[in-house]
């Protein structure tokens, strides 16, 4: 786990064009939406690890699965 908090706020503030404010719950949101999608980024990278009779997960196996991940989280 995180021993740090994360600065999730900070990112967005810097990628965001223009002044930005993110209320708490809003933020909250956020994290939980980025918490979603790292879960399902790990099970189907788990996934292709276990199609390829991998033990562990590697970052080619993540690399492999993001794009289709992505697209299914855009909707």
């Amino acid at each position: 786990m995180l021993k740090k908090a994360p600065r999730l706020k900070s990112t967005i503030k810097t990628r965001a064009k223009g002044n930005i404010k993110v209320r708490p719950a809003s933020e909250a949101m956020i994290e939980l939406m980025t918490l979603l999608f790292l879960n399902s980024l790990a099970e189907e990278a788990k996934t292709k690890a276990f199609e390829e009779k991998a033990v562990t997960i590697r970052a080619q196996h993540v690399r492999a699965v993001s794009k289709k991940v992505l697209k299914k989280a855009r909707g």
